[in-house]
């Protein structure tokens, strides 16, 4: 009878030992089913190699067993499905016998870490940097989407005493329950004045603290374009004043210091109505000034004549003006003057600006005894000025365009561009401004390896397309599936 008793027991128990063994593995299961099918699970080091060959922009989480980077496969599923054809996140468990020879081929231990867990980011086939930005889902989507960029504001550690706002249910939360000050930032991530004005704000923000609130916002992204037009944010930075949830002024000092900022608050004033720019025509100016009407009469009278259209608000034109403006006054006064200059504000007088099809500026035209001669873009100097009008000559031929070359680059245009990257497994695109200086001196660049690529046909094609881009040059590589 006591043995048939320790029999049972002893089936119970070993019952009990399979029961927790399933229960383990039916967790382990479930575990993996939580990770996102968008993280590449790697294991083989033929398959992490041929992974980095293909994938640009990959950032690996290294863990020390299949459990130790739980916290960060929760967060890295959510970022990979942000992310998703722009960067890859990838996994190795270097618990498991596979991952095991891996991690050692590749020299990373994350048992060392604190965590069990390490992320590297590897960039064009090679090791890029260890991650070493917050955990946090908006840190990594950056640095996904830019690796090479700046951290976020709010990154900063200086920064600390910065209210960082995300979302406009946040900003108005903060308007209705903050019974302070509160003067916000509006911003651009990628604007240089923003940028240079940061340090500013984030220092006067720990001096008055405690008495004030001083916020940031990213309003760049479309989703605030309503918030942007309740607060008329036309540029950036915009600061924005509150008292008790109510906008009251702008602050309008871009090279303010932190104690600039500081005594502002104290005493908080609407900007300065601006003086309103004396109109060229009615400043003491030597040139002379044609309208719709007068312009044809005045070409009658004056058989060489040089004339600039121009618009008030262009920076080209009023870094010419005072060099036009000399240049007229050193013809007016020579006895045997070779002919006169003139200047149509073309944004006022548009018949004149139409007949001549004037569509940017300032566009030079020189007329002679009433007939339009040269268009005449080189000439914005005092001296060169001079120059011409006592030897007119017509201008120097345009530079040839980069598509009217001979070479090896396919130039695409937006009826083609995609039709064109269907037909090649890979391709590098450069967009470019023919005006822009950096582009200039990208193109023997971009034009030798184009050459060299030419036969490769199944690999790699360049290809190249014109772009009302804010910044130029930006190459992109393409690839087909």
């Amino acid at each position: 009878m006591a043995s048939w008793i320790r029999y049972r027991r002893k089936m119970r128990e070993a019952t009990m030992f399979a029961l927790v063994l399933l229960m383990l593995m039916l967790s382990s299961s479930l575990a993996a089913v939580k990770v996102s099918p968008l993280i590449d699970k790697v294991s083989d080091h033929k398959d992490f190699k041929k992974l980095l060959r293909t994938r640009t922009n990959v950032l690996v989480l290294y863990t020390k067993t299949a459990t130790s980077g739980d916290s960060y496969l929760k967060l890295l599923s959510d970022v990979a499905q942000t992310v998703k054809g722009q960067g890859t996140i990838a996994w190795v468990n270097c618990g498991d016998s596979e991952g095991r020879k891996l991690c050692k081929k590749v020299k990373v231990d994350p048992s060392s870490k604190r965590e069990g867990a390490e992320l590297l980011h590897y960039k064009d086939g090679t090791f890029h940097t260890e991650y070493n930005r917050p955990a946090t889902f908006k840190s990594m989507v950056a640095f996904l989407k830019d690796p090479s960029g700046p951290p976020l504001w709010e990154e900063n550690p200086e920064a600390k005493d910065v209210v960082h706002i995300e979302t406009e249910k946040d900003f108005r939360k903060l308007l209705k329950k903050e019974e302070r000050p509160v003067l916000i930032m509006f911003y651009a991530p990628w604007c240089g004045v923003c940028k240079r004005m940061q340090p500013v704000f984030q220092q006067a923000a720990t001096e008055t603290k405690g008495k004030y609130v001083l916020a940031g916002m990213n309003v760049h992204p479309a989703e605030f374009d309503g918030l942007k037009q309740e607060y008329n944010v036309k540029g950036y930075p915009t600061f924005c004043y509150f008292e008790k949830g109510k906008f009251l002024h702008h602050y309008e000092n871009y090279g303010a210091t932190p104690k600039d900022i500081a005594d502002w608050l104290k005493n908080p004033r609407p900007p300065q109505p601006k003086t309103p720019e004396v109109p060229w025509s009615e400043t003491d100016s030597p040139v002379f000034h044609l309208t719709d009407e007068s312009f044809d009469s005045f070409l009658e009278e004056h058989p060489a004549a040089l004339v600039m259209f121009y618009a008030p608000w262009c920076g080209h034109c009023k870094k010419m003006k005072p060099e036009y403006d000399d240049a007229a006054e050193v013809l007016n006064k020579a006895t045997d003057s070779p002919g006169v200059l003139a200047a149509v504000d073309a944004t006022v007088h548009k018949a004149v600006g139409d007949r001549f099809k004037i569509s940017g500026f300032p566009t030079v035209k020189y007329f002679e005894k009433g007939e339009e001669k040269y268009t005449l873009p080189h000439l914005r100097s005092k001296d060169k000025i001079i120059e011409f009008m006592h030897n007119p000559q017509a201008p120097p031929p345009p530079e040839q365009s980069w598509e009217d070359r001979p070479s090896s680059v396919s130039h695409l245009g937006s009826e083609d561009f995609r039709e064109a990257l269907k037909k090649k497994k890979h391709a590098l695109v450069m967009f470019y401004a023919p005006w822009c200086p950096h582009c200039k001196n990208a193109v023997p660049h971009f034009t030798t390896a184009a050459e060299l690529f030419k036969e490769d046909r199944k690999m790699l094609s360049l290809t190249l397309t014109s772009s009302p881009l804010l910044s130029a040059p930006l190459v992109k590589t393409c690839k087909n599936p």
